[in-house]
């Protein structure tokens, strides 16, 4: 199972559990990715509204997605919610955690080429690739677009080395993709032109370290525009850069502009 550096989650934190024990008021829930610490689930975090019979929601040995809501490190005591938790924040923790069981595999594979059991690899880079990147599998799409992203904070050249060929093989690079519409016009005669070399020039200046910009026409004056980067934040940055820069050429000349995110 995947492992944490820390020995105890935090605050608001999704974690992966099991049910290990369901009663009356509640539920006790092993945290998989802590060892198998155990937190409750009190019967008024199930879920909302009265609830007749607990064991409708909850069963011994059902997996789940709990927010965390309290940890008491010194009583051993961690309380959870299951009601909580968005359908949403549960679809992005289970997705989280297969990519993250896919990284620890390829990390016992890497730790094999070079006679280490899998808990010295975390000693030696996981839990510091964790600690740089957030999880394991960041660390290895990175190390698949770069290996020497890995240089900054793994000390030892034949880790890089092993993690960047088996990554290189068998992790894609990430590549997000977000969506806005702008409206552009300017009522002077040369408006079309003040309209595409505002368009041009925004994106020609955000374009670059692997993130693409393009407008599209959509309909008088609504144009697409379209960013693709290698992370969500990226791409999101990138976006607002265009489209203000656009926006900010047209109004110098006269224009009008607006954006609207992609519904």
């Amino acid at each position: 199972m995947v492992r944490r550096k820390s020995e105890w989650p935090t605050i608001d934190e999704f974690v992966m559990c099991t049910v290990t024990k369901v009663f009356p008021q509640g539920a006790f829930m092993g945290l998989d990715e802590y060892g198998g610490k155990e937190g409750m689930v009190h019967i008024s975090e199930v879920a909302s509204g009265w609830i007749k019979n607990i064991r409708d929601y909850v069963r011994e040995g059902q997996k789940a997605v709990c927010k965390v809501l309290d940890v008491d490190s010194k009583r051993k005591h961690v309380d959870l919610s299951l009601r909580r938790v968005k359908d949403s924040e549960r679809r992005w923790k289970t997705q989280q955690l297969k990519r993250e069981q896919r990284a620890e595999k390829l990390l016992e594979l890497v730790a094999g080429k070079l006679e280490k059991s899998l808990d010295e690899a975390y000693e030696e880079v996981g839990f510091v690739l964790q600690d740089k990147f957030g999880d394991l599998y960041s660390a290895l799409e990175s190390a698949a677009r770069d290996k020497d992203t890995l240089t900054e904070v793994v000390k030892e050249r034949r880790w890089v080395d092993a993690l960047s060929e088996v990554a290189a093989s068998a992790v894609e690079p990430p590549s997000y993709e977000v969506v806005g519409y702008t409206d552009l016009s300017c009522p002077s005669p040369n408006g079309v032109e003040v309209v595409k070399s505002a368009m041009m020039d925004a994106r020609d200046s955000t374009k670059g370290n692997e993130i693409d910009v393009e407008f599209y026409y959509v309909g008088s004056p609504r144009y697409r525009i379209e960013v693709t980067a290698p992370s969500y934040k990226a791409a999101e940055s990138a976006m607002q850069k265009a489209v203000e820069g656009a926006i900010a050429a047209v109004k110098k000349a006269g224009g009008r502009g607006e954006f609207h995110r992609a519904g």
